[in-house]
């Protein structure tokens, strides 16, 4: 494809300088950002971030903040997980959803305290819905964006790592849990998450300043365990089930087309806004829904627009992120599918690029 222009509508990271210096091939457009998308190659970067340990950029996942007395208020309003029994020091992951219950975001809220919350969201100017939110219902709460910049710490060693730079009690943190560490005098989240399923931490870097410092630390303490600087890899990400909103997902669908049902207590989530429309949607249930597909024959192109999915001459849905995978030795995919197909062991024809392909719904992810 054609190069994208730089411009400052395109803004870059605390961290673009490292990036750059470690040799990135390719970047995407994420929340009006650069993400790194490949260093090595797509293969080469899977392979390491399976074996040791990579430093990714991920400031790209903004922070929309809520502070005051009704932050609590507002952030059940935006999704329809129950967020009663949430105490400071856990993360969620959240389907955010509008009026008609369709998708706006799949991010992370981090309670930071009763009446201080940061969403860590996903591609998508979510930061205005939350502004019109508050601004329509009066409600005594500031909603910004801070200087605020994650850092991803991913891969098998990403614990060792991390126990050189924050000391040994950053161990303790629990799975999608977050604990404040000090870095150079700063006191910083840190939480046992990440978009992988190779086990790490996500360090929300509060202050532009210390983003290379902190970068230049992990790099020099990380030199024994191969550490590389590495960024949110498209094989293992499809291999594993981790959906990608904007890909995978619009707001054309509900949580639960989405295999996000679990995530939705839509019973007991009062004053939710979509709430009403996802009760009538848990009651009768999804007509589609995401599923893992199998693709036949050697590696297919990289997935840039949907590909339909086909029983016959009839369109039953569409592949909406496809790879070929090293380990599994066979094109793994993520598509929505319509019920009357997504059983596992469903043979479709996906139409790719260069031409119709054998598919099957697969049981599970890979990963």
């Amino acid at each position: 494809m054609a190069l994208i222009s730089p411009s400052r509508r395109l803004r870059r990271t605390p961290f673009s300088e490292g990036v750059e210096a470690a040799g990135v091939k390719a970047y995407t457009v994420y929340n009006h950002m650069l993400l790194p998308t490949m260093f090595k190659s797509l293969e080469e970067d899977y392979h390491h971030l399976k074996s040791a340990v990579q430093v990714w950029d991920v400031a790209v996942e903004r922070q929309v903040e809520l502070r005051g007395p009704d932050a609590a208020r507002l952030m059940q309003m935006l999704t329809p997980r129950d967020l009663r029994g949430m105490l400071p020091g856990r993360c969620f992951y959240v389907p955010i959803v509008d009026e008609t219950g369709g998708m706006l975001n799949d991010p992370v809220a981090v309670k930071l305290a009763e009446d201080r919350w940061w969403i860590s969201i996903a591609d998508s100017d979510l930061l205005l819905w939350v502004k019109g939110i508050a601004n329509g219902y009066r409600l005594d709460v500031l909603v910004d964006e801070p200087d605020v910049s994650p850092l991803a710490v991913q891969g098998p060693k990403a614990e060792d790592l991390m126990a050189r730079v924050f000391g040994e009690a950053v161990r303790e943190v629990r799975f999608f849990r977050f604990g404040m560490f000090t870095f150079q005098g700063r006191d910083l989240v840190v939480a046992r998450s990440g978009y992988s399923k190779q086990g790490g931490f996500e360090i929300y870097v509060e202050g532009s300043d210390i983003g290379m410092p902190l970068w230049h630390a992990l790099m020099e303490d990380g030199q024994d365990l191969d550490v590389r600087a590495g960024c949110p890899n498209a094989i293992e990400r499809i291999e594993s089930g981790l959906l990608s909103y904007g890909n995978d997902m619009t707001d054309d669908n509900t949580p639960h087309e989405c295999g996000l049902g679990r995530f939705c207590d839509t019973q007991t989530a009062i004053g939710c806004i979509g709430r009403d429309a996802l009760l009538r949607v848990a009651k009768e249930g999804p007509v589609q829904q995401i599923r893992a597909i199998d693709i036949g024959g050697n590696a297919v192109p990289s997935c840039d627009r949907p590909w339909p999915l086909m029983a016959g001459s009839k369109r039953v849905g569409q592949v909406t992120s496809a790879a070929w995978s090293p380990d599994f030795k066979t094109n793994v995919a993520i598509g929505m599918v319509r019920m009357t197909h997504w059983d596992a062991g469903t043979e479709l024809t996906v139409e790719t690029p260069q031409g119709p392909r054998d598919a099957q719904v697969h049981e599970d992810f890979w990963a």
